[in-house]
């Protein structure tokens, strides 16, 4: 227990460590009692590993930063502890020991007793080790399921607050915009409708177990010119309102969400760090978010060292509280000793520290860190014996049956069936042959963030932690009546073709291939997929096209099965394959998931959330584009897609029928109310997505030939029907108009009800009448679907 000194008088407890007291009263009079190095201590990170046998953390030595005195900073106290748990490998119990001895030490050592809020990342799962691995974000889209989303969400903060920690990093609502960009793992998808809806689910999950979720990256960071990462931005003004902003807008409005991270990127050369009308002007003034924007890691030096918009570190510090930055991650740098130096001097207005600082200790109030009964025992370690550090090790378990079982759930609705020419699923074929360089590979499932590939791979010595069957594993045991043959052909990214004989060899002796192809997800060059592992084109890494090519010349049929991180060109397999499975990542459950749609006892029901190009060159491209970005006799190159956003095959069909439109009219601010029949005409089970595109044939600006304003799941067993009820607001043809201003206006539309981009299935044609209307961020966002059963007349 750590007892709060007080300043005022002995007898007397002070106002900030009042628990009956609001937190801007309690954040208040604490700024009052505080110096200023005091207030500065607040608003910086220190990047630290837990101990693996339970003492206190050491600060990590990062090559961008000079070393940390710990001793030095703590009297002064501290604002954050950067990934205690998420720096090296460490038992999940003992990295707890360790962070509860360090909390003891911070509070301890300052003389306010405050303990630092501690953050990790969570991008696909808690990023430590022995914590459940998860399907990444794209396969997140790829389920069009929010509500899943949430219960993995709720998983994973429950984990991660057992062990004291505060606050995830996550999720990422960047919209892509370019598959070249080595992030598109991170992200849900192309659309902004689907981004905005998983991301708010995720993150009423995360803050439903009290986990400070982070929006990321504020924003425009996957808009970056030719894919590049950390790239500059050319974006206009209405595509960052539209396309950009709005998913960072339902969540600032709908998930609760507590904090903010700004992005790397300027656009139109104003770095988001230093952008005053974005952290402040819009985030807080406009939209009303109340929470922390923290600095992306290094985010303020970079203000001097990349983006040259400030000569010397205080400046640096200056410009990004000016801007809105609270907090400096993940280390201390700017806003330390040249914060100090700027304000004592007068270049920095002391004022700006507080206004930072207070938002920082009204969320440290809000998750009890001022409380006089602060404890810094969590949850996990609650009753244990804190001396036996032997019978602590390997007693919190982070990778539970529930874990695994929702991870399970999100990669079997994370599938996507793009073709089946009635291969699958297969009838219990004699042999099979699995060729491909992600076949045998555990890795092969997991994106850049997580534990293994983040970190792990740094530590090779050091088991997993989790278990990770390889497709082979997963087939021998979904297929145990077959004989299953297996060779790599390739590697993920190499040159090398001297094993494509072998894998022809063995592809003419089998009944079937299953050739597994993909990625290798890692950071900076060093996979295929991830933070800076962009690449220049959109062709299969390595020589595996070849490899695919050379399969199907042998006349046996190929099921195309990917473990990527981004949709890939796949040449002659659109045409020619039996089957394409595609997967992104799907995490520890993954390959079990793909066996199991392979074999019939999953039925797919995924849905694309980037579309899959026809031609590896053609980016940047989204089914975002306005007419001038479709295929046109005067250019020779064709952008259309091999298979379009939303797009996904199932093992049933269904019959769309039976379209209603209550009212072809509706007023400005009023609504459309539309009905139709989905019915289930094959002979087994099967979800079908159902998806609402807006077309606008008439605007005064350049529009999106569609765009998405809403979905829904609709389950159905075979001969089933359900009549499904859209309202759909006119809200959802806003756009941004020419003065700058969101407006919806009057005129007519199209409402597609759709099974993918490219597979409309009814229309209906509205008309909005009145005025043009001026709407704004009260606006409403979508539209509501009711689905009952159908009852045949």
């Amino acid at each position: 227990m750590i007892d709060n000194v007080s300043v005022e008088t002995e007898s007397e407890a002070p106002v900030w460590s009042d628990p009956s007291l609001d937190a801007e009263t309690r954040a208040d009079a604490l700024i009052a009692a505080m110096t200023l190095p005091e207030k500065i201590a607040q608003l910086y990170s220190v990047w630290v590993g837990a101990s693996d046998e339970g003492g206190e953390v050491a600060p990590h030595q990062h090559d961008m930063e000079e070393p940390v005195d710990l001793d030095a900073l703590l009297p002064h106290g501290l604002g954050q502890l950067t990934r205690p748990f998420g720096t090296a490998p460490v038992d999940p119990a003992l990295g707890a020991l360790s962070l509860l001895r360090s909390q003891r030490r911070i509070a301890e050592a300052n003389r306010f007793g405050i303990p630092a809020l501690a953050h990790e990342e969570c991008l696909a799962g808690f990023a430590t080790w022995g914590a459940t691995a998860y399907p990444v974000p794209v396969s997140w889209g790829a389920t069009f399921n929010p509500a899943l989303v949430r219960r993995m969400a709720e998983a994973i903060g429950r984990d991660m607050r057992s062990v004291g920690v505060h606050q995830g990093l996550a999720p990422v609502l960047d919209v892509v915009r370019d598959a070249r960009w080595g992030r598109v793992e991170e992200t849900i998808g192309e659309d902004p409708y689907l981004v905005g809806t998983v991301a708010t689910a995720y993150i009423q999950g995360l803050e439903s177990a009290g986990i400070v979720a982070t929006l990321k990256h504020f924003v425009g960071y996957s808009a970056s010119r030719a894919g590049r990462n950390l790239a500059p931005v050319g974006m206009g003004a209405r595509e960052r309102a539209d396309v950009m902003l709005p998913p960072f807008e339902m969540a600032v409005r709908e998930s609760g969400v507590r904090s903010v991270m700004a992005a790397y990127t300027d656009t139109d050369g104003v770095p988001s760090h230093a952008d005053e009308q974005l952290l402040t002007g819009l985030l807080r003034d406009t939209w009303g978010f109340t929470g922390t924007v923290v600095a992306d890691y290094f985010g303020v030096a970079f203000l001097k060292t990349l983006h040259g918009v400030a000569g010397t570190w205080g400046e640096a510090a200056g410009a990004a509280l000016a801007a809105g930055v609270d907090v400096e991650l993940p280390n201390v740098k700017a806003f330390g000793q040249p914060l100090l130096d700027a304000v004592t001097a007068g270049e920095v207005p002391e004022a700006l520290v507080d206004r930072a600082l207070r938002r920082v200790l009204i969320q440290k109030a809000e998750l009890g860190l001022l409380d006089p009964d602060w404890n810094p025992v969590p949850e996990a370690l609650a009753g244990a014996d804190l001396t036996d550090t032997e019978a602590l090790r390997g007693s919190v378990e982070l990778d539970s049956a529930a874990n695994r079982a929702i991870a399970r759930e999100i990669a079997e609705q994370a599938v996507v069936l793009l073709r089946n020419d009635g291969t699958l699923p297969l009838a219990r074929p004699a042999r099979i042959a699995l060729i491909g360089p992600t076949a045998d590979i555990p890795n092969s499932v997991l994106g850049c963030y997580s534990f293994p590939a983040h970190v792990g791979v740094h530590h090779p010595e050091v088991p997993v932690g989790i278990e990770l069957p390889t497709l082979r594993e997963t087939l021998l045991a979904e297929f145990p009546g077959s004989e299953i043959v297996t060779a790599p052909g390739a590697s993920v990214d190499g040159t090398d073709t001297s094993g494509f004989a072998v894998a022809a060899e063995l592809a003419r002796g089998a009944d079937v291939v299953v050739l597994a192809l993909g990625d290798r997800a890692g950071l900076f060059g060093r996979g295929t997929s991830g933070e800076g592992c962009d690449t220049e084109s959109l062709v299969l890494p390595g020589v595996q096209q070849q490899l695919l090519d050379t399969l199907l010349d042998t006349g046996t049929p190929v099921v195309v099965t990917l473990l990527a991180g981004r949709p890939y060109a796949l040449g002659r397999a659109v045409e020619e394959s039996a089957a394409i499975v595609q997967s992104f990542f799907p995490g520890e459950e993954g390959t079990a998931a793909i066996a199991g749609v392979l074999s019939g006892r999953v039925t797919p029901a995924g849905r694309l959330p980037v579309s899959i190009p026809g031609r590896p060159g053609v980016q940047p491209s989204t089914y975002l584009a306005a007419p001038l970005g479709q295929l046109s006799d005067v250019s020779n190159t064709d952008p259309t897609p091999a298979y379009g956003f939303g797009h996904g095959l199932t093992y049933t069909t269904f019959e769309w029928s039976d379209l209603l439109v209550e009212d072809a009219q509706a007023a400005t601010d009023g609504a459309v109310e539309l009905a139709f029949t989905v019915r289930n005409t094959g002979d087994r089970e099967g979800t079908e997505v159902v998806q609402l595109y807006l077309h606008d044939p008439v605007a005064s600006v350049v529009q999106p030939v569609q765009r998405l304003v809403g979905y829904a799941r609709v389950p159905l067993a075979p001969g089933e029907a359900s009549r499904v009820r859209v309202t759909v607001p006119a809200d959802l043809a806003s756009f941004t108009g020419r003065g700058g201003r969101r407006i919806v206006e009057p005129g007519e539309l199209e409402l597609r009800l759709s099974a993918s981009s490219t597979e409309p299935r009814l229309t209906a044609t509205v008309t909005l009448t009145g005025p043009v209307r001026q709407v704004d961020h009260t606006r409403r966002l979508h539209a509501t679907f009711s689905v009952s059963p159908h009852q045949d007349r």
